[in-house]
């Protein structure tokens, strides 16, 4: 797995809970047409949680991206 560091466009609820609307990956805006999937994982040692997205991005491709809360960053991941 490859990843690599993004920016996103995020609507956050009233939950304060972040819901990507668009990605930025090398200066390409994707609009996110549709949130196909969404999941989190915590890492045993250092419990960081990563909020898992899979979307359907206006492009045509589906996108994996994630959240780091604990740093509260966006990546995008190739390849899984």
């Amino acid at each position: 797995m490859f990843e690599e560091k993004i920016e996103v466009i995020a609507y956050s609820g009233y939950r304060g809970e972040e819901i990507p609307r668009a990605i930025i990956i090398r200066d390409k805006k994707i609009e996110v047409r549709d949130i196909l999937k969404m999941w989190v994982e915590e890492g045993v040692g250092d419990r960081e949680r990563k909020r898992f997205f899979r979307v359907k991005g206006k492009d045509g491709f589906e996108h994996k991206i994630y959240y780091r809360e604990g740093s509260m960053e966006w990546f995008y991941v190739y390849k899984d």
